[in-house]
Protein backbone atom coordinates (compact mmCIF):
# COMPACT_ATOMS: atom_id res chain seq x y z
CA UNK A 1 0.00 0.00 0.00
CA UNK A 2 2.80 2.18 0.74
CA UNK A 3 4.38 1.70 -2.99
CA UNK A 4 1.14 2.78 -4.51
CA UNK A 5 0.98 5.77 -2.23
CA UNK A 6 4.74 6.90 -3.00
CA UNK A 7 3.83 6.25 -6.74
CA UNK A 8 0.66 7.85 -6.80
CA UNK A 9 2.62 11.46 -5.24
CA UNK A 10 4.92 11.10 -7.76
CA UNK A 11 3.02 10.85 -10.51
CA UNK A 12 0.34 13.60 -9.63
CA UNK A 13 3.73 15.76 -8.75
CA UNK A 14 4.95 15.19 -12.26
CA UNK A 15 1.31 16.27 -13.41
CA UNK A 16 1.52 19.18 -11.22
CA UNK A 17 4.82 20.62 -12.67
CA UNK A 18 4.93 19.28 -16.20
CA UNK A 19 3.80 21.76 -19.16
CA UNK A 20 -0.11 19.97 -19.29
CA UNK A 21 -1.94 22.43 -21.87
CA UNK A 22 -5.60 21.09 -20.58
CA UNK A 23 -5.92 19.41 -17.07
CA UNK A 24 -9.20 17.82 -15.54
CA UNK A 25 -11.40 14.86 -14.86
CA UNK A 26 -12.18 11.71 -16.54
CA UNK A 27 -15.64 10.28 -15.99
CA UNK A 28 -16.64 6.28 -16.60
CA UNK A 29 -14.49 3.30 -17.57
CA UNK A 30 -10.67 4.04 -16.35
CA UNK A 31 -7.86 1.55 -15.85
CA UNK A 32 -8.16 1.65 -12.18
CA UNK A 33 -11.65 2.87 -11.49
CA UNK A 34 -14.53 5.27 -12.13
CA UNK A 35 -12.89 8.80 -11.74
CA UNK A 36 -9.21 9.48 -13.11
CA UNK A 37 -7.32 12.83 -13.58
CA UNK A 38 -7.11 13.42 -17.33
CA UNK A 39 -4.07 15.45 -18.50
CA UNK A 40 -3.18 16.51 -22.33
CA UNK A 41 0.15 17.10 -23.73
CA UNK A 42 0.46 19.13 -26.43
CA UNK A 43 2.92 17.07 -29.12
CA UNK A 44 2.65 19.28 -32.16
CA UNK A 45 -0.18 20.70 -33.83
CA UNK A 46 -2.05 17.21 -35.08
CA UNK A 47 -0.23 15.23 -32.24
CA UNK A 48 -0.50 14.81 -28.12
CA UNK A 49 -0.61 12.70 -25.35
CA UNK A 50 -3.42 12.16 -23.52
CA UNK A 51 -2.68 10.48 -19.85
CA UNK A 52 -5.29 9.32 -17.17
CA UNK A 53 -3.87 8.55 -13.53
CA UNK A 54 -6.81 6.47 -11.84
CA UNK A 55 -7.05 5.47 -8.06
CA UNK A 56 -9.69 2.77 -6.86
CA UNK A 57 -8.75 -0.91 -5.94
CA UNK A 58 -5.64 0.48 -7.10
CA UNK A 59 -3.49 2.31 -9.14
CA UNK A 60 -4.07 2.59 -13.17
CA UNK A 61 -2.18 4.78 -15.77
CA UNK A 62 -3.14 5.08 -19.23
CA UNK A 63 -0.12 7.08 -21.49
CA UNK A 64 -2.52 7.46 -25.42
CA UNK A 65 -0.37 9.22 -28.12
CA UNK A 66 -3.20 10.72 -30.23
CA UNK A 67 -3.61 12.21 -33.46
CA UNK A 68 -6.41 15.26 -33.25
CA UNK A 69 -8.28 15.77 -36.44
CA UNK A 70 -10.01 19.10 -36.45
CA UNK A 71 -11.99 20.95 -36.72
CA UNK A 72 -15.54 18.48 -37.29
CA UNK A 73 -18.11 20.99 -37.78
CA UNK A 74 -17.26 24.15 -35.83
CA UNK A 75 -14.08 25.54 -35.36
CA UNK A 76 -14.13 24.38 -32.11
CA UNK A 77 -15.42 20.58 -32.53
CA UNK A 78 -12.59 17.87 -32.85
CA UNK A 79 -12.31 14.38 -33.10
CA UNK A 80 -8.89 12.37 -32.64
CA UNK A 81 -7.84 8.59 -32.72
CA UNK A 82 -5.48 7.31 -30.28
CA UNK A 83 -3.36 4.32 -28.93
CA UNK A 84 -0.92 3.81 -26.26
CA UNK A 85 0.15 1.41 -22.99
CA UNK A 86 -1.84 1.19 -19.70
CA UNK A 87 -0.88 -0.28 -16.57
CA UNK A 88 -2.55 -1.39 -13.26
CA UNK A 89 -0.77 -1.80 -10.16
CA UNK A 90 -3.04 -3.35 -7.58
CA UNK A 91 -3.81 -6.82 -6.20
CA UNK A 92 -3.61 -8.05 -9.63
CA UNK A 93 -0.86 -6.22 -12.06
CA UNK A 94 -1.96 -5.79 -15.85
CA UNK A 95 -0.52 -4.66 -18.75
CA UNK A 96 -1.58 -4.00 -22.07
CA UNK A 97 -2.88 -1.48 -24.61
CA UNK A 98 -5.77 0.67 -25.29
CA UNK A 99 -6.97 2.65 -27.84
CA UNK A 100 -8.98 5.43 -28.06
CA UNK A 101 -11.53 7.14 -30.40
CA UNK A 102 -13.14 10.18 -29.05
CA UNK A 103 -14.61 13.75 -29.39
CA UNK A 104 -14.05 16.93 -28.10
CA UNK A 105 -15.70 20.61 -27.70
CA UNK A 106 -13.26 23.71 -26.71
CA UNK A 107 -15.46 26.09 -25.74
CA UNK A 108 -15.33 29.77 -26.93
CA UNK A 109 -14.35 32.33 -24.51
CA UNK A 110 -14.10 30.10 -21.53
CA UNK A 111 -10.85 27.75 -20.66
CA UNK A 112 -13.27 24.41 -20.71
CA UNK A 113 -12.78 21.55 -22.87
CA UNK A 114 -15.50 18.62 -22.83
CA UNK A 115 -14.97 15.26 -24.62
CA UNK A 116 -16.50 12.06 -24.75
CA UNK A 117 -14.64 8.80 -25.89
CA UNK A 118 -14.35 5.20 -26.74
CA UNK A 119 -11.20 3.21 -25.64
CA UNK A 120 -11.08 -0.26 -26.65
CA UNK A 121 -8.30 -2.14 -24.61
CA UNK A 122 -6.17 -5.64 -24.84
CA UNK A 123 -4.95 -6.99 -21.99
CA UNK A 124 -1.49 -9.07 -22.21
CA UNK A 125 -0.11 -9.38 -18.85
CA UNK A 126 -1.50 -11.12 -16.11
CA UNK A 127 -4.42 -12.33 -18.42
CA UNK A 128 -4.81 -11.95 -22.35
CA UNK A 129 -8.20 -10.57 -22.69
CA UNK A 130 -10.06 -8.00 -24.79
CA UNK A 131 -12.78 -5.48 -23.72
CA UNK A 132 -14.68 -2.84 -26.05
CA UNK A 133 -16.99 -1.40 -23.62
CA UNK A 134 -15.29 1.28 -21.89
CA UNK A 135 -16.95 4.83 -22.66
CA UNK A 136 -15.74 8.08 -21.01
CA UNK A 137 -16.61 11.83 -20.02
CA UNK A 138 -13.59 14.11 -20.03
CA UNK A 139 -13.99 17.32 -18.21
CA UNK A 140 -11.05 19.51 -18.36
CA UNK A 141 -9.44 22.80 -17.64
CA UNK A 142 -7.70 24.75 -20.67
CA UNK A 143 -4.15 26.64 -19.97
Amino acid sequence: MKKIVILALLVFGAISISNAQEVGIRFGDVTGGNVAIDGVFSLGEFTRVHADVSFGDGLGIDALWDFLYRPLGGEAFNWYVGAGPYTFIGSDFKLGAVGEVGLEYHFNGAPLAIGADWRPYLEIIDNTNFGANSFGLNVRFCF
